[in-house]
Order: structure tokens, then sequence, then C-alpha cells
């Protein structure tokens, strides 16, 4: 069994309806082991679109890497996944952000995910159900990567009320 951290965002449709249906179709994956709170976010790459709602889920697996791709590929497509450009509007995204403490390249997967340590919108929520796991790579705790980052992007935390995700008690901006 294996431990995958997930990243899920969206930010056209119903967006907190996507990440709900989202986690459900990943629980038949593997078990849901955390999940995070769900933070919106400012659009990064290209800011002229609809803000996000982001969270990150920890799912056990037997699934390899390559097939967890695919099958949360899966899970977008199912979802209508549709972006006419990168870092474009989209109904759902979900990325494999570290799998284990594997470092791997395969044609359609980097592990440890290649920006996870470069992005706010990622760190916040992976911080609160994994504030301890180290970055392969980086060789540094998601805190200390988000401690360290340098990277002015408004996170808030999302004040809406979820039947999946943890509650949200206030709205608050996470900077370090």
């Amino acid at each position: 069994m294996s431990t995958a951290y997930v990243a899920l965002g969206a930010n056209e449709g119903g967006r907190l309806e996507n990440l709900e249906e989202a986690v459900r179709l990943i629980s038949e994956i593997g078990e849901i082991h955390a999940l995070s709170p769900i933070y919106e976010t400012e659009p990064v790459g290209y800011a002229e679109q609809p803000w996000f709602l982001n969270a990150v889920v920890s799912v056990d697996t037997e699934l390899s890497p390559v097939a967890l791709l695919i099958a949360l590929q899966e899970v977008e497509c199912r979802l209508g996944k549709a972006t006419a450009f990168t870092n474009g509007p989209r109904t759902i995204d979900l990325d494999i952000l570290l799998y284990d403490n594997l470092v791997e390249t395969a044609v359609d997967l980097t592990l440890p995910h290649p920006r996870v340590h470069e992005r706010r919108f990622v760190l916040a929520p992976l911080a609160d159900i994994a504030p301890d796991v180290t970055h392969p790579t980086q060789h540094a705790t998601v805190t200390q990567l988000l401690a360290g980052l340098d990277d002015d992007s408004e996170v808030l935390r999302w004040a809406g009320t979820s039947r999946v995700f943890p509650d949200h008690h206030r709205r608050t901006e996470i900077r370090s």
C-alpha cells in the first residue's frame, strides 16, 4: 500500500460540487486517509479567470503511480474537464503531488510534482494534512517549504460549508 497526496482544483461550474464529486470518485480508487480544508485561491499563470477552490487529499492506494494518474484522468474526464489552454479555467484539475517518497520521471508523470514546492495554493492545504512530510528532492518538510515560499498570491481558507470537507470556521489569509 502506498500513500499519494493529490491536489484538487476547480474554478468553473459548481466548484464545490466538482471537488466533492472528485473526492467521492477518488474514494473508489483508494482509501482516503485525510482531506484538507478548502482554500479559495487567485489564479496563477493566467489571471483573467475566476478564483479557484483548492484542496488536497491523502489516499492510500495499491495502484502504481502511472495507474493512479490514469485513474485520476478518468475522474477528470467524468467530471467534464476541458482546458482550452495551459493554466486556463477548468471544472476540475487533479494532480499527484507526492507518492510515498518516490522520485520518478515517466512520459506523463513527474514525481514529486515539479512545482509543488513553489505553489502556495498547493502547500497551504497540504500542510494541513501532512505538515511533517518531507519533500524527497527539496529535503524540507511541507511546513518548512510553506514558510520559506516566495509567493505572495492570495490563498484564503474558504468560508463556505461542505458535506465532505472539514468545517471552515473563519476566512483567513495564509501568508508566511
